[in-house]
């Protein structure tokens, strides 16, 4: 079995029965972690809203908008596989970034060069305190799995959570077809 360091570019998915709704079968791709605190986005929380009815003079898109988590549900942020077009991105592992700059987005948007399965855009954030995380993973709360970008850019969301866990093998293949609730049995 494969242990993973808590590190940029890992998935962090819930333990089966994680009580807490925020996170409840959740796939996170951890984009930032540090002693001072972590921070990612739930890849596998899409809404019916699309980016470009939440921002005014956005060019007409049809990429859905996802929950990344519950802190600052105001904010939205993106992930991208086009690093290479998109200034200041930053790399979270390869063929992925996060950021960049915001108006060029926009040019490459309207411009065809950003298409909707090159980018997913995300309202708020996971993110954790300095040592949060290290608790949590401590009490058993988080399965860590190595990232890979089709799991953002062509899984879908909705079997994202089973797909990684069945993916790691060995016994979390058994964890990712159990019931979500124990009493469905």
């Amino acid at each position: 079995m494969v242990n993973y360091e808590i590190k940029n570019g890992v998935v962090l998915l819930a333990e089966p029965f994680m009580l807490d709704p925020n996170f409840r079968r959740a796939a996170v791709l951890l984009c930032e972690h540090s002693p001072e605190g972590s921070m990612g986005f739930i890849m596998n929380r899409p809404t019916d809203l699309r980016v470009d009815e939440l921002i005014d003079g956005f060019p007409e898109f049809t990429a859905p908008v996802f929950e990344g988590g519950p802190v600052q549900m105001d904010t939205i942020h993106y992930v991208h596989n086009v690093g290479h077009i998109l200034d200041d991105s930053h790399q979270v592992v390869e063929g992925i970034y996060w950021g960049g700059d915001f108006e060029k987005l926009k040019f490459l948007i309207r411009s065809q060069l950003v298409l909707p399965e090159n980018i997913r855009f995300f309202m708020g954030y996971a993110g954790w305190d300095e040592g949060q995380l290290l608790d949590e993973m401590a009490i058993g709360s988080w399965v860590l799995a190595e990232m890979h970008q089709n799991y953002l850019f062509k899984s879908s969301p909705e079997v994202l959570w089973q797909q990684v866990m069945y993916n790691k093998g060995d016994a979390y293949s058994v964890i990712a077809y159990m019931p979500d609730a124990p009493n469905w049995n």
